[in-house]
């Protein structure tokens, strides 16, 4: 981090009330300008859900900078400078808001760690490690951190603007009082917080309509950013089985199955029933080897109901994918399960598509 805070861990929904409230400040009726305001959104479509938000406070500040990885957006307003940030430098990986004017800073910077808690959605529960706070001269401070890191990317126009700023800042004292103010906004964000609860499946089992709402109930998530283990799972039972064994049997031998694929699952996973026999596993920021390592779990814990239900040998296929695109490949998933049954082969894999995609 780039100031003597500690950084702490926050889920992207927590974040996205800071960032809120930044820009709330920002279009605030305040005669204490000149108004420079920096942002950096990871990715377009972050953006263009704040799209409307940027260009009122265009209307309000001396200069405003976005940046993203993948290029400027279109139709900037006057005095909005776009920076196309690279999807391997360091700052493709920070959600940052600053907010500065003589006599008023408000910042936020966060850093992706790639990773997931329990949450309602999955976009809400991306982890960030970050600091925020609403004091001037750290605004200043990331001011000059972040004109610097862009420079090369802003056309003179804006360097000079975010010059003029950081100039009349410095030559007034910062107001006594922010450290005040400041404690009252932590205090209402923890309460925030405590009042959001993960929401659960019953029995850990989504369906394909509670998946979509689960991966985008935001209404704005990006490819790109969170990698997400994707497991594609065919259980078939041996042919003949409900007439040999009776339907109660095999119904409580597919509670039996149930039960194997959901006891896998960690709490921030979820699971997939599409059809009888053939379920998905979602599980972010795994990698390929560990998506093998719960395939295998899951070969093992169906092989072990063999000992309880001793007529039945189930035979397993899968599939693994690891992707960053958005909406997550499900049908292409599927595909390969199908491919493995027909192919008689245990574990399939994905093609590697062009970024982002899955590899």
């Amino acid at each position: 981090m780039h100031s003597g805070r500690t950084p702490e861990r926050f889920t992207k929904r927590s974040l996205v009330a800071v960032s809120h409230a930044i820009e709330r400040a920002a279009l605030a009726e305040a005669e204490d300008g000149p108004l420079v305001v920096l942002a950096l959104f990871q990715r377009l479509p972050y953006f263009d859900r704040e799209r409307a938000v940027y260009r009122r406070i265009a209307g309000r500040a001396a200069t405003t900078v976005v940046g993203m990885v993948g290029g400027p957006p279109p139709d900037l307003p006057d005095r909005t400078y776009g920076v196309a940030l690279d999807e391997a430098e360091d700052l493709a990986r920070e959600w940052s808001v600053v907010a500065l004017t003589p006599r008023f800073g408000a910042t936020l910077v966060a850093y992706d760690r790639g990773e997931v808690g329990p949450a309602p959605t999955l976009e809400s529960g991306r982890l960030f490690d970050g600091r925020w706070g609403f004091r001037r001269d750290e605004a200043l401070h990331e001011v000059i951190r972040l004109r610097e890191r862009l420079a090369e990317r802003l056309p003179a126009a804006a360097r000079s603007a975010l010059d003029e700023a950081v100039a009349r800042v410095r030559e007034i004292p910062a107001g006594p009082g922010e450290s005040r103010a400041e404690a009252a906004l932590r205090l209402l964000a923890r309460r925030g917080d405590r009042g959001v609860r993960a929401v659960e499946p019953t029995d850990g089992m989504l369906d394909e309509p509670g998946l979509r709402r689960w991966t985008d109930a935001d209404g704005v998530t990006a490819s790109g950013t969170l990698p997400v283990a994707l497991v594609g799972l065919r259980v078939d039972e041996p042919a003949g089985a409900p007439e040999r064994f009776g339907r109660r049997s095999v119904a409580r031998e597919g509670q039996a199955v149930l039960a194997a694929v959901t006891g896998v699952l960690r709490p921030v996973d979820r699971a997939v029933r599409v059809a009888d026999n053939e379920f998905q596993l979602v599980l972010p920021a795994l990698g390929e080897p560990e998506a093998l390592a719960v395939v295998a779990r899951l070969h093992e814990a169906i092989g072990e109901l063999a000992r309880s239900y001793p007529f039945l040998a189930y035979t397993v296929h899968a599939a693994v994918a690891v992707t960053t695109r958005r909406p997550l490949p499900t049908a292409d998933l599927r595909a390969a399960v199908e491919w493995a049954v027909r192919q008689g082969v245990p574990v399939a894999g994905l093609e590697p598509e062009p970024a982002p995609a899955v590899r």
